[in-house]
Parts: C-alpha cells; structure tokens; sequence
C-alpha cells in the first residue's frame, strides 16, 4: 500500500481510533513503559483490505482485517498454576481489576481454568463466572474441571474466534489474560463482545510488552485497536506478577458500523 494512503499516529494517539478521548490518560500511562515505548514500533492506520488469496470466516468479512501477525495458540495454559501462585497473579490482578463478592466475570481464553477458579472464588456463591475458550477439548476438559471440584457458580462456553458468544449486558468484568495477541479477528471480536458488558463494566487485558510474534501485545497497538471499536482506556499500568502489563478499558458513545471501523498496525519508527 502506497505510504500516502496510511495515516500515522504518534504517541499523543490524536484520533478517537487511537484512544480518542483517554489519549491523554493513555499517554500518562505510557510513561511506566518509557524505556520500551522507545523501542516499540508506532501506531498507524490502515485500509485493512486481506491479501488477495487469503480465505475469512464469513462471519468476520464485513470487518477489516488485522494489519499484524496472530500469534498460534501453542498451549493451554501461560504457565503452571503453582508457579503463578508463588508471583501472587491472580490476586493480583483480580484486586486491581476490582473484582468484589458478587459480581458477573467472564473469563475469555480459560485455557484450562487458572483465573477461572479464583475468580469463583473471589466473587463466591452471589457471584457468576462465565469461562470461554474457541477450542471445544479445552471446553471439555475445564467443563470437567468445574464439575470435579464443585465449582457452582462457573459455566462453560464455547466461543469462535471472531464471537466470545456472551450473553448481553451481562458482565461486570471481562477479562483477556494472556490471550489477546491469538485474536485472529480482532475488530469483530471485540464489536461482538461489546453488548456483552454492563453499563459499567469493564475488560481487563492482561498481556506482555513483547511483540505478538513472541506472544504478546504492544501497549500502543492494544488502545489503537480497542479505540477503533469504540473502548476507551481507563487505566494502564505494568503488573510484574503476571509478566507484563494490565490495561482496563470501558465502552464508549456508539457501536461503530464495521463499515467504519478503521484498523490500527505498527509502523516502525
């Protein structure tokens, strides 16, 4: 593509696509990552138009297209649940997430039920869980997993990779741990999980400051591609616990048309 027709956004993110309103919040944020912001490519836009050859879920056509690799989903779990522990993870990033007695949490990627069990817990008995994976052995196995150790308020989903398949305003709290950078279809993915969350609710990703090649997610291109469908950043802050990064975001002003959605890609500086 001809570099006239790309339109490049620096660090101040000067479009809505790019975090819009919460620029300034998601700028501040950045200051905690300065020594890797550096080295980390810029955000810019893109028509987003596939390859010529290259086959889509039809169920993702009407959406662009990720300008950026997917990483492989090459296992079920980041790590093990006792290594995990020891960092104090989960507690961890449930308590900044804000997760309290009660609450609706989705787990997206459950893998095999790591956050899924503890977040049972954190939110106890008045509380839901919602565990979904878009590979139906893994489904399976956490279904197994629930029913073992008695685990009453969690269900089990099976999504696809460009729907999470989550029932509408329904959740205080999404969260994507660790996962984010396997989203083959991100735009859609994320158009389809908006109606999922309540008025005020919010989707915690929790993912590492290395490129989606080697499993993780530039902080820069996560507000880009999140601002593109209309999620605003509410908070953006290195956890070393779980190996990277936490950002919160929460959906803003209208569900854009997928028509409309412009696509975000890293351009190296």
């Amino acid at each position: 593509m001809p570099e006239a027709s790309r339109e490049k956004v620096e660090l101040g993110f000067s479009r809505q696509g790019c975090a819009g309103k919460s620029g300034m919040r998601a700028r501040a944020a950045m200051v905690a990552f300065a020594g890797v912001v550096v080295l980390t490519a810029g955000c810019r836009m893109v028509t987003g138009e596939p390859e010529e050859g290259e086959e889509r879920r039809s169920s993702a056509s009407n959406f662009p297209k990720a300008d950026r690799p997917i990483a492989p989903i090459v296992s079920t779990r980041y790590a093990s649940e006792e290594a995990r522990d020891r960092l104090g993870e989960a507690e961890d990033i449930m308590e900044r997430a804000g997760i309290r007695p009660g609450m609706t949490v989705a787990d997206i990627g459950a893998g095999e039920g790591y956050y899924t069990v503890r977040l049972a817990k954190r939110v106890g008995p008045s509380g839901r869980v919602l565990a979904q994976d878009i590979m139906a052995e893994v489904i399976d196995a956490l279904g197994q997993r629930v029913n073992r150790e008695h685990w009453d308020n969690v269900s089990v989903k099976l999504g696809t990779p460009d729907d999470p398949r989550l029932p509408a305003n329904s959740f205080d709290r999404i969260m994507m741990v660790h996962m984010y950078h396997e989203i083959e279809e991100p735009y859609a993915f994320l158009w389809n999980l908006r109606p999922a969350l309540k008025p005020d609710g919010e989707v915690i990703v929790v993912d590492a400051m290395r490129p989606i090649e080697q499993h993780g997610t530039p902080p820069k291109l996560l507000i880009c591609e999140f601002g593109s469908v209309g999620y605003q950043l509410i908070d953006l802050e290195p956890r070393p616990s779980a190996g990277g990064y936490m950002a919160r975001f929460r959906i803003v002003g209208a569900r854009p048309d997928p028509d409309d959605i412009r696509p975000c890609a890293l351009v190296t500086e």
